[in-house]
């Protein structure tokens, strides 16, 4: 059994962690409305262009990257489509799925947003690593423990 002391500092670790997400999140968010987009907007368009080559832009796609239902994305698509942020296109073989494309003004949103977030990783990153390292090391730990404890049942 872990003992109270262990216990406080993986909660510590975790808080601190979750709260440096949240700080950077809270930035990441702020930074998209001062551009004029919303903060799911910015997800999408970063979603889209950061594919991997051979994957396809879908909405499919879009939405399990976002972590949203399929109409969400649906919705965030044809808002972004008004804002000519980005356009579909059909697949050139199977007229049925709609491939997904940023515009030249959705390409320089993104970039302009991109450089604002380099800048506060540069920052900020430092510090979250520290965090993210500190959960991993509590993590590793109580792992070890678990094994000791485990192991030693065993042998009894």
């Amino acid at each position: 059994m872990r003992n109270d002391k262990q216990q406080e500092i993986e909660y510590r670790s975790l808080a601190d962690f979750r709260y440096e997400i949240r700080r950077f999140l809270n930035f990441s968010e702020q930074a998209a409305r001062e551009a004029g987009v919303e903060p799911h907007q910015h997800q999408a368009l970063l979603a889209i262009k950061g594919l991997i080559p051979k994957q396809k832009a879908t909405i499919g796609v879009l939405a399990e990257r976002l972590q949203v239902q399929h109409h969400t994305a649906v919705e965030l698509v044809d808002r972004l489509e008004r804002k000519e942020l980005i356009r579909r296109s059909r697949n050139g073989l199977d007229k049925r799925e709609v491939i997904l494309s940023l515009t030249r003004r959705g390409e320089r949103l993104l970039a302009d947003l991109t450089l604002v977030h380099r800048a506060e990783l540069r920052s900020a990153g430092p510090v979250l690593l520290r965090a993210l390292n500190s959960v991993l090391l509590q993590a590793r730990s109580s792992l070890t423990n678990r094994r000791r404890a485990a192991g030693g049942r065993n042998q009894e």
